[in-house]
């Protein structure tokens, strides 16, 4: 799949594109809404994730946009710098300091994350998409759409507060749109698209939006005896003329350039924003069917060019995110056509055909959506995890558990305190072996101990325990002979026994040590 092929795979591009358009479209609103910025800022963010970061990155199914997981930064950041233009100018300078670390090549902290809990993050955010999405499909829409956390939201209610609400407030209406949506998907999934290429061209999805407008009018009209309130459709700015479209941009206020607070701001939308980019760039490139790897420092570059630009028209940051990536990749995109296509529709429609996308049922999207997040969470994969070993299904649950209960980033911290758990347990296990014991003439018992290649300071604990557990008149040789890096900590440590060995007299005798091959790590 090379770039310069993307329009040879528009018939696979384009059915992706649209649906991805009408997930991105409540997501971009409730993201707004949730950050407390203006509506059409998320509609903006989205336009330029899709366009402007679609086509500089060389993420070839990644899709960009407004972050659920910045929306509390946004929030607290607009009050503390006290208007919206401030703090577009705060997004402006961190879209500058992305494009630095990516010239600084600083894209490789994404070989950092183990797989488990990358796989974790996927799952974790499959099951939260569920659990966000249940009280849409039942017409309760109280907790904002694009809202990825535990935390009580804008409406007072957490994840799993707003799905026992929605049981005692179930719309009918809502409920009838989402059961039939969600069969013609799984339909068009397992049966259809299997049957005739009329199928694969024309994704489920649609269908299903088209299905959804269809019904909110019958309902209207009052053919079916249902209704749907305003909060349980899909809400766009809609502009009367291309002057009061183009009146719904706002920009920076430059003169707030020699604010401090803004610069501290930035700094944490640019670090915030990098590392969600570069985890849902790893997770997305293990979700790519042709296994393809993006080039980490461009998509900072990318994503660092979407931000200012997005800043200086009124957006809000902008990242890749894994949802509307999962839910491109699921839906049979091929390039990053896919993702410029959809950022193209986003814009056309905010100029052109609002008051249309306003019938859309948010039940409709939510049908879509729950298939997305069963994809991303599939039963099986916790028992492929389990077969893998405590060292891969213990980070990885760590990590589901902590993103459904925290938020993602926090969720991914979590995993990965119990991965670096795992590696650290590792080391401490292989930092020397020790041979078997030889008796020599006297009854003096010989310990042969052998160190590893690589001995940290992480090893000093084991080094220790094996020492101190040698009985006394005995003899231990140290050997050297295997091990290039050895922690100064460790040396001191070999020393210091040395010292007290003649208290049980305990001979102690030291092979193959060279300063030369030796490393004397002088920090722990």
């Amino acid at each position: 799949m090379e770039e310069n092929n993307i329009f040879k795979n528009v018939k696979s591009d384009l059915p992706a594109s649209i649906v991805v358009f009408f997930v991105a479209v409540p997501l971009c609103l409730g993201i707004a809404l949730a950050s407390g910025a203006p509506l059409f800022a998320g509609i903006i963010a989205g336009i330029v994730g899709g366009i402007v970061v679609g086509i500089a990155s060389g993420s070839p199914l990644g899709v960009s946009g407004p972050a659920a997981g910045l929306a509390v930064i946004v929030l607290t950041s607009i009050d503390s710098l006290g208007s919206w233009p401030t703090f577009l100018l705060a997004v402006v300078i961190a879209g500058v300091f992305q494009l630095l670390m990516g010239f600084a090549r600083a894209g490789f902290i994404a070989y950092f994350f183990p797989s488990a809990v990358i796989k974790g993050m996927l799952t974790g955010i499959g099951l939260l998409i569920i659990i966000k999405q249940i009280p849409h499909a039942l017409g309760y829409d109280k907790d904002p759409e694009g809202d990825l956390a535990f935390a009580p939201t804008t409406g007072g209610e957490n994840s799993f507060s707003a799905l026992t609400n929605a049981f005692q407030y179930v719309t009918p209406g809502a409920v009838l749109i989402s059961v039939i949506s969600l069969a013609i998907l799984i339909l068009w999934d397992t049966v259809l698209s299997k049957k005739h290429k009329i199928f694969q061209l024309i994704q489920g999805p649609i269908v299903v939006v088209i299905l959804g407008i269809v019904m909110n009018y019958l309902y209207q009209s009052g053919v079916l005896n249902f209704s749907l309130e305003k909060d349980q459709l899909v809400q766009l700015p809609v502009a009367s003329n291309l002057g009061e479209f183009f009146n719904q941009f706002t920009f920076p206020d430059f003169s707030q350039l020699a604010n401090l607070e803004i610069y501290k701001v930035a700094v944490v939308i640019a670090i915030v924003a990098s590392l969600e980019t570069l985890l849902c760039v790893e997770a997305t490139d293990k979700l790519d069917p042709y296994k393809r790897v993006t080039p980490t420092n461009r998509e900072l570059i990318a994503q660092g060019l979407g931000n200012m630009v997005s800043g200086l028209i009124g957006g809000l940051p902008v990242t890749q995110v894994i949802v509307r990536s999962s839910a491109n990749i699921n839906f049979g995109a091929r390039t990053k056509m896919s993702a410029i296509l959809h950022g193209v529709f986003l814009l056309i429609s905010a100029i052109t055909i609002a008051g249309v996308l306003n019938m859309v049922p948010l039940a409709s999207l939510a049908a879509i959506l729950l298939m997305v997040g069963y994809k991303l969470a599939k039963p099986s994969l916790f028992t492929q995890m389990y077969k893998l070993g405590w060292e891969q299904f213990v980070p990885f649950t760590a990590t589901v558990i902590g993103i459904l209960f925290t938020d993602l980033l926090r969720g991914i911290t979590i995993g990965l305190f119990f991965g670096l758990f795992y590696t650290l347990r590792h080391s401490y296990r292989n930092s020397h072996h020790m041979k078997d014991v030889i008796t020599m003439e006297g009854g003096r018992e010989v310990h042969h101990l052998v160190l590893a290649e690589e001995v940290s300071f992480f090893n000093k604990a084991s080094v220790f325990n094996i020492l101190n557990t040698l009985p006394e008149n005995s003899k231990v040789i140290i050997d050297f002979e295997k091990s290039k890096s050895v922690a100064h900590d460790v040396l001191e440590l070999i020393e210091d026994f040395r010292a007290n060995a003649k208290r049980k007299n305990i001979l102690v005798e030291v092979r193959n040590f060279n300063q030369s091959n030796t490393l004397l790590l002088q920090r722990n």
